[in-house]
């Protein structure tokens, strides 16, 4: 006579069967529930709990966030986009440098929202050059009653802009974080 190992389920979905555990809390998961990190397979919840140690801001940290990209997200949108090669060329070096002043505005600080609210202050500081550049050049099309292309390649250098300098400021403070 054999001796089998009891069947064991996973604890979240208790209809499929495993044999697989947390190498944290022990807890038995099935791969829907794994997240493989460095160090072995984790249940989600012990991922979100070490990730919740690394948060550190502070409240009125993504307001700070907000304000510093946004600023200099605007200050950035009245030079760089005029030229497309500029915009494709200097966009990610652009919120490469919002993110380090970001970074150094909240003291290094770290928090998912935080890094949300610093791309949102890129992207609502790039937008008004780009709104009011397009709306005069649409207005002068019309008074003069003519097409212009000047004024698709300034909604491609602002596009690009916007675009660039969004993600790049988003990425840069992100870094790399567990997918869970």
């Amino acid at each position: 006579m054999t001796d089998t190992p009891p069947l064991t389920y996973c604890t979240n979905h208790p209809q499929v069967e495993t044999s697989l555990r947390c190498n944290r809390c022990e807890k038995l998961i099935c791969i829907r529930c794994a997240v493989l990190t460095p160090i072995g397979y984790r249940c989600k919840e012990c991922v979100r709990g070490q990730q919740k140690v690394f948060e550190t801001a502070i409240p009125r940290d993504p307001l700070v966030a907000f304000g510093v990209a946004a600023s200099l997200a605007f200050l950035g949108s009245l030079f760089i986009p005029n030229f497309i090669l500029f915009a494709l060329l200097l966009s990610p070096v652009a919120g490469g440098l919002i993110a380090e002043v970001v970074r150094l505005a909240v003291r290094r600080r770290r928090s998912p929202r935080l890094f949300k609210a610093a791309a949102i202050g890129a992207l609502v500081g790039a937008l008004p050059v780009a709104v009011i550049e397009i709306a005069l050049n649409i207005s002068w099309m019309v008074w003069m009653g003519s097409f212009d292309t000047s004024i698709i390649l300034t909604l491609i250098g602002h596009g690009l802009y916007i675009a660039l300098v969004t993600t790049s400021t988003y990425y840069r403070l992100n870094g790399l974080q567990l997918r869970t």
